[in-house]
């Protein structure tokens, strides 16, 4: 039992005491005397009705609930006012005991030793006339002021100009920095090519980062497990500056929201304060993908440095059918709730209440806010991960340093996009979709000015069924594609775009108007225009160009996947070939499956196949990778949907390469019988009927041999 803070006081002493003896025992039965012991208790502290709990130094009350609520802001990025902190557990730790290693220590006077010699090294940019010193006669009290070298039989140590090593009692070499470091131009706000990887790197480490916390404090499988979430860190206008190797279909459009949370708060953010967003005609992309964005401010709490999100799909989210990804759904109002530009926690409070009744006043809640608010907070704390790691950026190298090298990887990225455009021909393409729509577009290029417009003119008019996409998946697809095509180790950035014009007409299915459906647009248009854009380059043969998006559940258990094929087949810009790989997730998404020990152990099924069918991907000169098959057995009554493409289509190939083969979706039930659902659909099976997902396969590149 949970006992509050104030309550548990009252008795916690003799509980305490009575640990406290039987460390002390223990002790004494280990030969330590009592004279040597220590003993150290904390409480483990938590807010009630949450699930983490932290240790805190045991003292008054007041100051344990105080290092609390900094522990807990500084773990996951928000306080709450209105709950009371509970025990969770008392520790009480006893140490002593340990050898006494103290070395003789002889005092000595200071004095500077002369040099057997000098000898000249380079450092810090230049040549330094540097003395020579034996370690072995050196005595205590000696010290050295830098450059100088000090060496005996198995190694040699450098005092750099601006040290001084000293010779202690204990007879240790310490070194200390007398005259702070002088910063350089090459690490400041000139673009350094040595510089530019390192914060290429720092700031995908960031986002990293960022993700690890992300997984490590969610709760949901989705977000735990499967690792559908991305994260990244923006400049101060909004443009992504670096992210993680996340989802490409939010990497690409997250920038869309953060966007949307400055134009709409306009001198209103303040520190602490978080927001959170899924609307698709306001920045989103489809309802269970929720952004939280956090802004990073300065020092002093005045001025938006940069700005950190995160993206998670949540397992439900509301709408029709359980696990937010109903195929029947002809309105975004039936796949969820809607949330846009929500101010999640304001100045560093979680608005919990506020946050809990959105997400059920609606004429279709969700399922399990507990998950969502558990997830939300993971969110909280993967952005205030990132907070912290860009105030330690800043205080290391500078904010100018910084800001500097946001612009730098940005115009590396841009830079190199302009080199891909430079070889690249006027290309067009068109892809047909099982639904009957068509995905068109055109690429034209200016190799004189190296740039690129991807026109999507032709394309099929918005759609009554949900595969419509909003404009910022559109261009996350475009966005991934050109990074993809650099085939360098950057980050995928707004540099990226920046010599890319697109056109998205007004009314299409990749730019509709509300309150059309969208919820398969973000997962399959993604991947159709994917396969389209490498279509017309003439890279890359067909994709699977679907996630097999199945979805399964009931009024307690919520659970969503996206299933794998093969990877396609196609060249590389020096003109290699290659094969797809089997059983792999491609282009959109970037998630994995859930381990079948945890999928069994948390959701009332049984994983009964699940294997790659070799072989299966598209003849050609190269081919593509082997699609997977896979069967669920459910082990109560469950609503299940899919939602896939390449059921009546097959995925094409390209220079003479094979198509690949479809893909298909049954039910078998209990006694038996096989039926078989369309691309998009939905029914209820009962205890012991299964679902069985096969995945289409992609395209052959060239002709078979």
């Amino acid at each position: 039992m949970l006992t509050e803070l104030a309550t548990a006081l009252v008795t916690i002493g003799e509980i305490r005491a009575g640990l406290e003896a039987e460390v002390r025992e223990e002790l004494t039965l280990q030969g330590v005397e009592t004279a040597d012991m220590e003993v150290v208790t904390r409480l483990h502290l938590q807010y009630k009705g949450t699930d983490t709990a932290l240790p805190v130094a045991f003292g008054p009350q007041e100051e344990m609930v105080q290092a609390f609520a900094v522990a807990h802001k500084k773990q996951f990025g928000f306080i709450f006012e209105d709950r009371p902190v509970v025990v969770d557990s008392i520790e009480v730790e006893g140490i002593g005991g340990g050898a006494d290693i103290e070395e003789t220590y002889r005092e000595a006077k200071v004095f500077e030793p002369e040099a057997l010699r000098t000898t000249r090294f380079y450092s810090g940019g230049t040549w330094q006339d540097a003395g020579i010193f034996k370690r072995e006669a050196l005595k205590p009290g000696a010290i050295l002021k830098g450059p100088a070298l000090i060496i005996e039989a198995h190694q040699t140590i450098v005092v750099e100009a601006g040290w001084q090593a000293r010779l202690t009692g204990h007879d240790h070499i310490v070194l200390t920095r007398e005259i702070p470091l002088a910063r350089h131009a090459a690490i400041g706000t000139s673009a350094d090519p040595v510089m530019l990887e390192v914060f290429n790197n720092l700031f995908m480490a960031i986002a990293e980062q960022m993700g690890v916390t992300l997984q490590n404090t969610a709760h949901s499988v989705n977000i735990k497990e499967r690792l559908d979430f991305s994260c990244a860190v923006f400049d101060r206008t909004g443009a992504l500056v670096a992210n993680a190797p996340h989802m490409p279909v939010h990497l690409g459009s997250m920038d869309r929201s953060v966007e949307t949370i400055i134009r709409l708060n306009e001198d209103r953010i303040r520190p602490g304060d978080v927001f959170a967003l899924n609307a698709p005609y306001n920045g989103g992309t489809h309802l269970p993908d929720i952004t939280a964005v956090t802004p990073v401010f300065d020092d002093a709490g005045a001025v938006i440095l940069f700005y950190v999100a995160s993206r998670g799909h949540h397992a439900d989210i509301g709408g029709k059918a359980p696990g937010s990804m109903t195929p029947r759904a002809t309105k975004v109002d039936e796949e969820g709730v809607l949330i846009d530009n929500f101010l999640l926690v304001d100045k560093g409070r979680f608005r919990e209440a506020d946050f809990a009744a959105m997400l059920q006043d609606h004429p279709y809640p969700a399922r399990n806010p507990a998950q969502n608010l558990a997830d939300v907070k993971a969110q909280i704390a993967a952005n205030e991960k990132g907070v912290q790691e860009l105030r330690k950026m800043v205080s290391h190298f500078g904010l100018d340093v910084v800001e500097a090298y946001m612009g730098h990887v940005q115009d590396n990225a841009e830079e190199s996009v302009r080199r891909v455009i430079a070889r690249l021909s006027d290309s067009e393409f068109t892809y047909p979709t099982d639904q009957g729509a068509v995905i068109k577009v055109k690429i034209t290029v200016d190799r004189q000015a190296r740039e690129a417009t991807v026109d999507f003119t032709g394309t099929s008019a918005q759609q009554p069924t949900n595969f419509n996409a909003p404009e910022p998946v559109t261009r996350a697809a475009v966005l991934y594609v050109f990074r993809v095509m650099v085939e360098q180790p950057i980050p995928m950035n707004a540099g990226c775009l920046r010599p890319i014009r697109i056109v998205v007409p007004d009314g299409s299915m990749l730019r509709p108007a509300y309150p059309a459906a969208v919820v398969a647009g973000n997962v399959e248009t993604s991947q159709h225009v994917t396969n389209a854009l490498f279509g017309a380059l003439g890279t890359l043969a067909a994709a699977q160009g679907s996630m097999n998006n199945l979805t399964f559940g009931n009024a307690v258990y919520q659970y969503y996947e996206t299933i794998c094929a093969g990877g396609p087949a196609g060249l590389l810009n020096d003109g290699t070939g290659f094969s797809g790989a089997d059983g792999v997730h491609t282009h959109m998404t970037n998630s994995r499956l859930t381990d079948p020990e945890v999928l069994e152990f948390r959701f009332p099924v049984v994983l009964e196949d699940f294997h790659i069918r070799r072989g299966s991907g598209g003849k050609g000169q190269y081919s593509s990778g082997g699609g997977t098959e896979r069967t669920i057995r459910f082990l109560e009554t469950m609503d299940c949907s899919i939602l896939s493409s390449h059921r009546t289509i097959r995925p094409f190939g390209l220079l003479g390469g094979e198509d690949g083969q479809l893909g298909k979706t049954e039910i078998r039930r209990a006694d038996g019988k096989v039926e078989r659902l369309e691309g998009a659909d939905q029914a209820m099976l009962a205890a012991g009927d299964a679902v069985i997902v096969t995945t289409p396969t992609g395209g052959g590149y060239g002709k078979p041999v």
